[in-house]
């Protein structure tokens, strides 16, 4: 196969100049990314070509890319969902603490109740016991005689 014409040459690198404005305008195709490979089949060449006979076309792609990055303008829809999902794993995270926060604080409260009721059924047993041994006075008539 013998060298490319001088028009062949600029065909080629109309197409990977017009598949890398594509790509950074965001226009990323199913399966693809932001990147060098990307920019390879969307231009039709090999990534062999890219690195070797278009490298200059691949190092202005790899600059302008890097430069949108840095601006916070993300030409790469899998960045956006990426950052998404980091602030979702975030939220998270703190809703997780939160309610095993939640969750220890009724444990504890639980804890509390049962041994307030254990005491409580074990004064009513010992008071029910105290009753029918007649230990104890009819606090009613008590209160009734005082008035």
């Amino acid at each position: 196969m013998g060298r490319l014409t001088d028009q062949a040459r600029a065909q080629k690198e109309a197409a990977i100049r017009a598949a890398m404005d594509r790509l950074l305008r965001g226009e990323i195709p199913a399966g693809g990314k932001c990147d060098v490979k990307t920019l390879a089949h969307a231009s039709g060449i090999t990534r062999a070509a890219l690195y070797s006979t278009y490298v200059h076309l691949k190092e202005e792609f790899e600059r302008r890319r890097d430069q949108l990055r840095d601006a916070g303008i993300i030409a790469d829809p899998r960045d956006a969902q990426i950052d998404r999902l980091k602030e979702q794993v975030r939220h998270l995270t703190k809703r997780l603490e939160a309610t095993q926060q939640e969750n220890n604080d009724l444990t504890a409260f639980r804890t509390l109740a049962l041994s307030r009721l254990a005491a409580q059924h074990e004064d009513i047993l010992w008071l029910r016991a105290a009753a029918s041994t007649g230990n104890l006075h009819d606090l009613a008539a008590v209160r009734d005689r005082r008035a």
